[in-house]
């Protein structure tokens, strides 16, 4: 008669044969494991190695030496120990970085395949304040509004990005004042406008707006950062960034003769964002000094 069963085992169903009535005959902790157990069953005249459990199932189902476990009871050990290990895996996931559920579920997905298990530890992290989406959404707007420069835009698709459900998002978006906002994006534009002497006041502004938008501010936000006293007290010597950009079409056109090459650096120079007064200005410096 067959006297076996089949048993799920770890992340995925495989075919193991064990005896219908198992009876433990050893129980040694693991070397490396100090937490773990192996569980030995005697057969043909000596002990072997039938399975390993944590110490809570090994305290919870009271194994022992002699203890006879059925089918049945030896499936619900070996479960709730696979549950023990994900969530030693996810404590381990979680143990130096803050996590959300979504990004918690994906890891413990890539290393289970029984999305029961994955379920099972997810809802014993949440029971016990491991894991909280709302807390973490709040936490995360406090955080960047403190230690970086990014706009709101960026910061709601970085928590979209985490799997944080855009109800909390807007939530915990109010942690951001519209003047957290506007004193982070005028610091940025001051420190931009600070490394950008060598262009034209237009095409300077044209960049400001560009920053801005990538750094995930809105249009409202950037009108007023345009506005700003700090942004409006910028004083860009145009003609002496009108003259770097000159020299730089002076060495890219310098083959062409008279008229083409005036013509060239015009076109080039107004790309650049002056004005026609100050490229004539600019030109007829130019002009007198090479007669």
């Amino acid at each position: 008669m067959d006297n076996s069963v089949t048993i799920f085992i770890g992340s995925k169903r495989r075919m193991t044969r064990v005896v219908r009535e198992m009876i433990i005959s050893k129980i040694t902790r693991q070397k490396e494991l100090k937490d773990r157990y192996n569980i030995f069953t005697h057969k043909n005249g000596k002990d072997e190695y039938a399975f390993s459990v944590d110490e809570t199932i090994l305290v919870k189902y009271q194994l022992r030496k002699g203890m006879e476990l059925d089918s049945l009871l030896l499936n619900e050990i070996q479960y709730n120990d696979e549950i023990r290990k994900g969530y030693h895996r996810a404590v381990k996931y979680i143990s130096s970085v803050k996590r959300t559920v979504s990004e918690v579920e994906s890891h413990l997905s890539s290393k289970l395949e029984n999305k029961a298990l994955v379920s099972e530890v997810i809802a014993k992290l949440k029971e016990m304040k491991f894991l909280d989406d709302e807390d973490y959404a709040y936490s995360y707007v406090r955080t960047q509004r403190n230690t970086t420069s990014k706009g709101p835009e960026v910061i709601k698709r970085e928590l979209r990005e985490k799997g944080i459900a855009e109800p909390l998002i807007l939530a915990a978006m109010e942690e951001l004042s519209y003047e957290d906002q506007i004193e982070a994006a005028v610091r940025l534009a001051v420190k931009f406008l600070d490394s950008k002497k060598k262009e034209s006041s237009r095409i300077i502004l044209q960049k400001l707006e560009q920053m801005l938008v990538r750094k995930g501010y809105t249009s409202d936000i950037i009108r007023d950062v345009k506005n700003a006293p700090e942004v409006q007290a910028f004083d860009n010597d145009e003609l002496a960034a009108l003259r770097v950009q000159g020299e730089k079409a002076r060495r890219k056109y310098g083959k062409y003769t008279d008229y083409e090459f005036t013509q060239k650096m015009k076109q080039f120079l107004y790309r650049k964002g002056f004005t026609m007064e100050l490229i004539e200005q600019y030109l007829n410096e130019l002009e007198m000094e090479m007669e």
